[in-house]
This record gives structure tokens, sequence and C-alpha cells, in this order.
């Protein structure tokens, strides 16, 4: 099922959820009107292309003219699915979603890509509650097989198999889970990163000795830490902020070596530092 898709954001996520419904045959629009995120966004694109076929994962080599470049949401009128890609924050989240409500097809998809906000709390602000759906799909999406798709109370059976659809598509799976803060992986993993943060700030153990003991003792291809730094400290802080307020529950707050490195701009690997340096940052 080809149809025309549009994301909503040229971050990270965004350029690499472009990337892979381009290789799957999408026409894809990208709007962002932040300046130059679409310059980096075009850059992001063209090495996860490159990267794709040294991966041998052979990308469509018209996959790139696949994608048009906009600052302009009315541009999304005729997407037939668009992912919202914004900054993890509900109040922007918000106010983007009444915005697609009124420039996208009363049928067009509109498919969250919040780590946190619960699903119908976005759908409250639409006309299309049953046409809302959750999609977190993880860093690097070209890379990740597995999408968690979030249902919301009022997303109808039909755009939840027209999602998982389009996910399948991308040769990714779709688990489908209930909606509600965080739903499963981030109500947990953003915990994990936090406290191995306040493990880190209290001399317990260096960085990559808290990563090592989750590496070898428990198997985890990459520890708290380094998954912190690979996500952006900056969307861990947002996520966090973003979990307390829904749920009341003050474990959520964000550790004070968390915000300091936000704040010192060690936003993670694509800062170039975050808990850990890395010599190519990805910005």
């Amino acid at each position: 099922m080809r149809v025309p898709v549009g994301v909503v954001g040229a971050g990270t996520i965004g350029a690499g959820l472009a990337q892979s419904l381009a290789q799957a045959g999408h026409p894809v629009t990208v709007v962002d009107p932040v300046p130059g995120a679409i310059d980096g966004a075009r850059r992001r694109l063209r090495d996860g292309l490159r990267l794709a076929r040294l991966l041998g994962r052979a990308p469509d080599p018209a996959a790139s003219a696949l994608v048009t470049w906009s600052a302009d949401a009315a541009d999304l009128a005729g997407a037939g699915f668009v992912f919202e890609c914004a900054p993890e924050r509900i109040a922007v989240k918000e106010a983007l979603f009444t915005d697609l409500d009124a420039v996208c097809a009363p049928e067009a998809v509109l498919a969250t890509v919040t780590s946190a906000v619960p699903v119908d709390r976005l759908a409250a602000r639409t006309a299309r509650p049953e046409r809302v759906v959750g999609t977190h799909f993880m860093n690097p999406v070209p890379l990740k097989d597995t999408v968690e798709v979030v249902r919301g109370p009022r997303t109808s059976p039909d755009v939840l198999d027209a999602v998982l659809a389009v996910i399948a598509g991308m040769g990714k799976t779709g688990i489908v889970v209930a909606d509600g803060p965080g739903f499963v992986i981030n109500r947990v993993l953003m915990l994990t990163v936090n406290e191995a943060a306040a493990v880190l700030a209290a001399g317990t153990a260096d960085a990559a000795t808290v990563d090592a003991v989750f590496e070898g003792c428990l198997g985890h291809p990459m520890g708290p830490l380094r998954t912190g730094d690979l996500i952006g400290l900056d969307t861990v802080a947002d996520t966090l902020d973003v979990l307390r307020e829904c749920t009341g529950d003050p474990r959520f707050t964000p550790d004070p070596l968390l915000r300091r490195l936000v704040a010192e701009g060690r936003r993670g690997r694509k800062a170039g530092a975050g808990f850990h340096d890395y010599p190519s940052p990805e910005g």
C-alpha cells in the first residue's frame, strides 16, 4: 500500500522515518518550519541511504527522489498518513494536532511518534479521534525492525490495521499495546536511564562501568547510559517531564546530572557528548 505520507518534524527520528518510508516506495513530504532543520534532515537522509547500501539493505536507488521538503503544513493536504515527530512537549504536540486536523484530509490517519504522551490526549485535539494512533519508532529508525504501536481507546480497528500494514511494508513488525503514559517501553526505560544517571552521580561507578554491568550481566546490547545518549538526553529529560506530569509520580523527575548535561549541550551521541564522548557527532 504505497500512499502519500507526511512526516512532521525533520529531526533524527523524522529523517529516519522519511528514509524508511521512501525505501518502501512511499512519496514522502517532510515538513519542518524551523530554519536549518531541513538541511540537517537532507544530510541525515543521504548518509542513511549510504549506510543502508553498505549494510546490504538494498534501498531503492530512487528513494531520495521520493522525499520532498517543506516548511508549510498545508503541503500535507494530500497525504493519506501523517506521522508527527515534533519535540516531546505536550503543549507543542497538542497545538500541532489541532493544526493537522485542519489541514489534512478528513480520511487521513494522524499517527503520533510520541515517546510518552497518551495518544487519546492528542486525539482529543481533533475531530477524528478514531483516526489517531501511536507509532513509537525506535532510533535509528531504518535499523530498528520493531515498532511499538499504541491503540488509543478511540482508535478504530481499520486505522490500526492500516498503520500495521504501512509498518509491515517498511519491513518492520508492529507490536500493539494499549494507551497510557510512556506506553510499555518508556514507562520502564526512562526510569532505568534516570536511575543509571543517579548511580553515576553518586560515584558508585563510572559511565563505562554502569553500562558494562548491564551488557555483561544481563546481556543487553547497550547499557542504559549509552541508550540515553542514543535517544538524546534532551529527549530523555523531556520524556521524563511528560511522564511526571501525566502520572504525578515524582520518580520521573529528571536527575540533576541529566539536567546539567543537557544545559551544557551534552545531549548525547548527536551532539558528540553525553554520558559518554563520541568522536563523530550525528547532528
